[in-house]
């Protein structure tokens, strides 16, 4: 069909109007011809049955007069009559003619015997002497009674002709109905046809633009994009095509970026921590209370700034795809209580309430990744509950699958930010429109391992009065787990 295909969009559509509008205009022009034909015919059968109608009345009283003048002329004897009388027949001969030109056979027919007779009168009433009773004598008598009866088959003669033209007329009309119903019925295919062909060349590359367009708004720059259609559109796919590109491009100078700046951010951070936890030791010196208050803040800090550059460097590194799952067997409820303790100066300060209840699972997964999970969630919980809040984490088993829920007391997460929020460095809002302050990667590393294991995350929603969380995966996972580009290339 490529020879079909026109070069551009506007040159498609003039094609399917055209394709549109031809059986449209054939069955129109044919309609219009028949029309026409129709009418033509139906005025001239009109026009016939009035002449016929006419002249055959002519005839009769042409008749009567000639028997009248013929009469007159055998009582009077006069010589003026018979010039009368000539000039009647010569009437009777135009009208008798003019009907054979319309006549058809059998009219034709019965006007020749009509002049035969005709001529044997006039040859009757002019050649008989005068002082002989012509109009008593039996031939004269015969033959014009003959010709009166002649005048009476012709006007039925005429009258069935007419019934014939009409019948035919009607026949006629019959066929250019059927016609016309019949052409109305192809053109109904015609026009499927043509609206099919129209999609077909339109609607499979606007669906492919739109394919492509979904696949990089969901983030997905792996599918090479490939547009085939008009010139025009084919155009447009090259550029989306570029655009996708161009996108990984940056996304692999963003990650390049963040692992660079990870990287040296690591060094001088684990020398804050060292020299921080010499300091708490009484390496130094012995500290007062107010100097380890502060250095306990120092500590905080750092193990909050520690926790946000481990985010990067796990989000960077899984960006890339070159990290895959390491399974090994641990208990869920130490893991719980580590990452508690890694959050308990900030719980203290905001007087906050841990609820928890954790069934002491066993899982098979990687241990690291499930870690920096239950931290961002309970980090992201301790964020956004207000002080004096509780925060909520529960984990329990279903079936072969773990469920873990964590939820807190905070605003909740509006509904127009959910699609969102599992989005790289998008940081959310607070009900008061306060920006909170973060990297904005710590849910989609979330979202990132619990996929990693085969699980989903989910925000429930009537439960608790804030944010909650619920994630869902297996509890025992397959050890050496692939990265994520090969697993989706099984699963596809």
């Amino acid at each position: 069909m490529r020879w079909l295909r026109p070069k551009s969009l506007s040159g498609l559509m003039l094609l399917g109007l055209a394709l549109l509008a031809l059986p449209l205009l054939v069955a129109i022009v044919t309609a219009a011809l028949q029309f026409r034909a129709l009418s033509s015919r139906g005025q001239r059968i009109v026009l016939q049955g009035v002449t016929a109608a006419r002249e055959s009345q002519k005839l009769f009283s042409e008749i009567d007069a000639l028997d009248r003048t013929s009469r007159l002329y055998d009582v009077l004897d006069d010589s003026k009559l018979l010039q009368v009388y000539r000039h009647q027949d010569e009437a009777l001969s135009a009208t008798r003619r003019l009907l054979y030109r319309q006549a058809g056979t059998p009219t034709r027919q019965t006007l020749g015997k009509l002049a035969a007779k005709q001529r044997q009168v006039r040859h009757l009433v002019l050649t008989t002497p005068p002082g002989i009773a012509l109009t008593e004598t039996a031939a004269f008598t015969r033959r014009f009674a003959t010709l009166g009866t002649l005048v009476d088959r012709i006007a039925r003669q005429s009258n069935q002709q007419i019934d014939t033209e009409v019948a035919s007329l009607k026949a006629l009309t019959d066929r250019a109905r059927e016609l016309l119903f019949w052409q109305a019925a192809l053109l109904i295919p015609l026009t499927v046809v043509a609206i099919s062909l129209l999609t077909l060349l339109v609607g499979r590359p606007l669906r492919q633009i739109d394919q492509a367009i979904r696949a990089l708004g969901h983030g997905s720059l792996h599918q090479s994009i490939a547009v085939s259609g008009p010139h025009d559109l084919e155009r447009l796919g090259t550029q989306i095509e570029w655009l996708r590109l161009r996108l990984i491009e940056l996304n692999e100078e963003r990650d390049r970026f963040l692992r660079h700046m990870s990287h040296e951010l690591k060094t001088p951070l684990a020398n804050i921590r060292e020299g921080t936890e010499l300091l708490m030791d009484g390496a130094v010196g012995k500290l007062d209370s107010s100097q380890r208050e502060v250095t306990a803040i120092l500590r905080d800090n750092g193990i909050q700034l520690q926790r946000m550059i481990e985010n990067l460097l796990s989000f960077s590194a899984w960006q890339t795809s070159t990290v895959g799952l390491d399974a090994s067997e641990f208990r869920l409820r130490p893991l719980v209580r580590q990452v508690l303790e890694s959050q308990q100066l900030t719980v203290l300060s905001q007087r906050m309430r841990l609820d928890v209840q954790v069934q002491d699972v066993t899982l098979v997964a990687d241990r690291g990744k499930v870690r920096l999970i239950l931290e961002n969630l309970v980090s992201n919980a301790v964020k956004y509950s207000p002080k004096g809040g509780t925060i909520h984490i529960r984990a329990c088993t279903f079936g072969e699958h773990l469920v873990l829920d964590v939820a807190d007391t905070g605003p909740g997460i509006p509904k127009d930010e959910r699609e969102q929020v599992f989005r790289a460095f998008y940081t959310g809002r607070a009900a008061n429109g306060i920006s909170i302050k973060g990297t904005g990667i710590g849910l989609s590393v979330v979202l990132e391992f619990v996929t990693a294991h085969g699980g989903t995350v989910q925000i429930v929603d009537g439960e608790f009065p804030g944010a909650h969380f619920r994630i869902r995966m297996p509890i025992s996972i397959i050890r050496d787990r692939p990265p994520k580009e090969e697993s989706q290339a099984h699963a596809a």
